[in-house]
């Protein structure tokens, strides 16, 4: 019998993700002229640790607790995927642009695809190792540019959004080995709770900084929370419950195009010709590198490693499900956000 694709509104959820995480970046631009990097991070997740707390404890069908070894490997991913990710997201968004954020974070799954091709020594196809190729190729125009337009600053802006990458892959990895038996309300809680710890240890280093945000950055700190750390979870894992995983990441390549369209609309940042050939290098090679999995039965496939980083939350879901991953988004994918700026 023919399979039946998803549905409708399975697809419009995982695209409405796709745009709440995709605008983190530029959402976090605007808050940096008023809060730090580490400081908006510690808010945002700490925000969204009390939700999915209260989503945890409302829940008819709690699994039991992790044991001890899971609740470590879940918190060493929470702290790699949401305070290590973040604050060079964040650091890196705050001395780049977030259209460079947008299109660096198009690499994600595949610098994911590449760890576990180190790790768990998963077979690579020719198809995707070009696609990594070629993702490669568009990061550095983009990065490229951004030395050129944005001097050193952005440049090194550029580059710590790629090692946001490596820690994102990183995440995808463990939350793949240690949601055994949680779905994915309880891993995203238990990592969202490390890495706001991690967060409100770091923001201390900004204290001398700190002051009343204005009401316009407390709402985009509310917005980031709500929205992209806990909002675009639950979208993407009702999208998930109801397509091919494969699909799933598939549309979360969308990410890049909405981010740049955010940082034009919100930010007013110009897109110069060889940063749109970057990002459209970097698009091709991420589709390249996802071909191959299209043409499984894709329910089987780890969405992680397409997923964003624009949300730690919603990037720990698709591990939670149990499914053999890759994603951040991965994962989270990482809800990765930016605050994601994810």
């Amino acid at each position: 019998m023919r399979e039946r694709g998803p549905s409708a509104w399975a697809v419009c959820a995982v695209v409405a993700a796709a745009l709440l995480w995709s605008s983190s970046y530029a959402v976090t631009k605007q808050v940096l002229e008023d809060v730090g990097p580490l400081s908006i991070g510690a808010v945002r997740f700490t925000l969204a640790a009390l939700i999915l707390g209260v989503m945890v404890r409302l829940h008819r069908h709690r699994p039991d607790r992790p044991d001890a070894r899971q609740r470590r490997q879940l918190y060493l991913g929470g702290f790699l995927g949401i305070t290590v990710y973040f604050v060079l997201e964040n650091v890196g968004v705050d001395l780049s642009t977030a259209s460079d954020a947008s299109l660096i974070v198009a690499t994600y799954p595949l610098m994911t695809m590449l760890l576990e091709l180190v790790v768990f020594h998963t077979r690579m196809p020719l198809l995707r190792v070009a696609g990594v190729l070629l993702a490669t190729v568009g990061a550095f125009l983009v990065v490229r540019n951004g030395a050129e337009v944005g001097g050193s600053a952005r440049w090194a802006g550029d580059i710590l959004l790629l090692f946001g990458g490596v820690a994102w892959a990183g995440y995808n990895v463990l939350t793949k080995r240690a949601s055994s038996g949680q779905n994915a309300v309880s891993v995203t809680y238990y990592q969202t709770l490390a890495g706001a710890a991690g967060f409100l240890l770091a923001s201390v280093l900004e204290a001398g900084d700190w002051r009343m945000p204005g009401v316009t950055a407390s709402s985009l700190l509310v917005y980031l929370a709500v929205a992209c750390s806990v909002g675009g979870f639950l979208l993407y894992n009702y999208g998930l419950r109801r397509m091919a995983s494969s699909v799933a990441v598939n549309i979360l390549n969308l990410v890049p195009v909405f981010g740049v369209i955010g940082a034009v609309v919100i930010n007013g940042e110009s897109i110069r010709l060889a940063q749109a050939a970057g990002g459209a290098i970097i698009i091709i090679g991420v589709v390249m590198g996802m071909i191959e999995r299209g043409q499984g039965a894709g329910a089987n496939q780890n969405p992680a490693a397409g997923q964003s980083p624009g949300t730690a939350t919603a990037r720990a879901e698709p591990a939670a499900e149990a499914v053999p991953t890759t994603t951040g988004a991965a994962v989270p994918a990482p809800q990765g956000s930016i605050d994601g700026a994810r």
